[in-house]
């Protein structure tokens, strides 16, 4: 029989394709060696269901609870979808809805919870908002200016989301947001109720603070191979998981606490996203930035400060958890590793 050289050319790339291929435990001693050679703490890949590898450097406990930084973001993004799915606002709202002392504001006014949980709400990221001193985030995150016009830039910081939290405790007519969180997500996922930074009111730090161990991590990644769905339990419909992988157009590598990297391929360029971010947010440049041209362009990843990663696969029913110590690292290099490639 003949083969065309189309035909050919559609072989060689899908035998070449990632998403195709099974992860083998050698190429991932080799991403593990990496990984601790950059002061990696731990390493957990699983596939299909069954954990593939399993690594822990300097005697690190297979249970210990290790800072994840920013990958607290992504279960507060999370809970916002299942709050959409029980009722409590939607996507596009606007935020003066609730919070009503924006309405006089005509840019503030204008701003939708969309907008939060993608940091394209114009408003200064606000980075002291991490200080322990502060005696109410949510008071100070609502009084803060916006910088941009809201839609028309990613700017990246803790202030959307401590926003979002007042939005949410508003909604919630007195639950405590930390325990709508548990409720709704932790606990589901096995989770149970992790240290949490909170001000002198109670409020949560949202982007921030939560200690996990790789194994509690790797939690929120089946989830999302699950397509919203946890040992039987539908946490999140797949509807409104799909909004968390959509980027926007101020940033397409960031959905709704997610960072995304569908740009893969020729034209795109690999980015280091924690250099990215300590830039001056005009001067970013997210266009055509992805995290690793070698893995599927459907990955999407939970990042934290030093090099906290919780890589998902969708095409290959795979995710990753790397956590470490602030060691300098590369995604690229080291997805490459893990793939094979």
């Amino acid at each position: 029989m003949k083969i065309s050289r189309l035909s050919m050319l559609v072989l060689l790339l899908a035998a070449s394709d990632p998403a195709l291929a099974e992860l083998k435990p050698a190429d991932c001693a080799r991403a593990a060696k990496y990984s601790e050679d950059k002061r990696g703490v731990s390493m957990l890949v699983v596939q299909n269901g069954r954990t593939i590898f399993e690594h822990y450097a300097n005697g690190s406990a297979v249970d210990g609870a290790w800072p994840i930084f920013s990958g607290t973001k992504s279960f507060w993004g999370i809970l916002a979808l299942v709050g959409v799915g029980e009722g409590l606002f939607k996507l596009d709202d606007r935020v003066s809805d609730t919070i009503t002392e924006w309405r006089s504001d005509p840019r503030k006014s204008q701003i939708t919870i969309r907008q939060l949980l993608n940091f394209t709400d114009g408003i200064e990221g606000a980075p002291h908002l991490h200080r322990e001193s502060i005696r109410d985030r949510n008071a100070l995150a609502i009084q803060l200016p916006l910088v941009a016009p809201p839609g028309s830039a990613f700017i990246y910081g803790p202030s959307h989301l401590q926003v979002f939290s007042e939005l949410l405790r508003r909604k919630l007519n007195g639950h405590a947001t930390i325990s709508y969180l548990e409720e709704h997500v932790l606990h589901p996922l096995g989770i149970g109720s992790p240290e949490y930074k909170k001000d002198a009111r109670g409020n949560p730090l949202l982007a921030s603070g939560f200690q996990l161990s790789a194994r509690q991590w790797a939690a929120l990644g089946k989830l999302v191979l699950g397509h919203g769905n946890y040992h039987g339990r539908q946490i999140v419909s797949v509807e409104l998981l799909r909004a968390a992988f959509t980027g926007s157009g101020a940033n397409p590598a960031y959905g709704l606490t997610f960072w995304l990297n569908r740009s893969a391929g020729f034209f795109s360029r690999e980015a280091d996203i924690e250099t990215m971010l300590d830039l001056p947010w005009q001067r970013a440049a997210w266009r055509n930035v992805c995290i690793c041209k070698s893995a599927p362009p459907d990955m999407v990843v939970a990042l934290g400060s030093g090099y906290q990663r919780l890589f998902i696969i969708p095409s290959m029913n795979a995710l990753i958890v790397r956590q470490a110590q602030n060691g300098k690292f590369s995604d690229a290099y080291f997805l490459r590793l893990v793939l094979g490639r």
